[in-house]
């Protein structure tokens, strides 16, 4: 695991290899600084076979200060896909980011995903809808086929889960990441 900016340029370049085999129309890009990302990488003899990043930011909602952190960039290589690599490397992440302290968990994803996140810890928030973007260039997650995964680490944010259910939640991340 490392803040994004200190991943080794070894491991970095493997990494921007796997993001273009996923991503070939989007290319690779780093994370914006504000969103303090984290790298986690799973190595096998000494490559990378999986990677996702860790995003956090601060969310409002309904006059409540969430600490939240979600997945972002999640891969793994082609030809190590149905080895377990992907589900080892999400499932760190959900016990991480309770670990780190924050109060939730939020991301989105295709909804074909939804049963490989579910199988590792997080839930399908229905009806939810992210606000990505900025206030002034908005996007929202429904929009973009999107369903949202989450999970209530703190006792504050499960006390108030029922409030995210159903819920347009202004995440804004902003223009770097959109949604994350």
């Amino acid at each position: 695991m490392f803040a994004e900016v200190d991943v080794p340029a070894e491991l970095h370049e493997q990494v921007l290899r796997l993001h273009c085999e996923a991503w070939p129309d989007h290319g690779s890009h780093g994370h914006d600084p504000a969103l303090r990302p984290l790298s986690m990488l799973l190595l096998r003899e000494g490559r990378v076979v999986s990677a996702l990043d860790i995003l956090s930011k601060d969310v409002h909602h309904r006059g409540d200060v969430y600490a939240a952190s979600g997945l972002s960039t999640v891969v793994t290589d082609c030809a190590q896909r149905g080895r377990g690599f992907g589900h080892r490397l999400v499932q760190a992440a959900y016990e991480e980011i309770g670990r780190r302290g924050a109060d939730l968990g939020l991301f989105t994803c295709d909804p074909l995903l939804q049963p490989f996140y579910e199988e590792a810890g997080w839930r399908t928030l229905n009806g939810t809808v992210l606000i990505g973007g900025t206030p002034d260039h908005s996007l929202r997650s429904d929009h973009e086929g999107k369903i949202t995964m989450g999970h209530f680490y703190s006792t504050h944010a499960r006390s108030h889960a029922a409030e995210f259910i159903g819920a347009l939640i202004a995440l804004y991340p902003g223009e770097i990441d959109k949604l994350w």
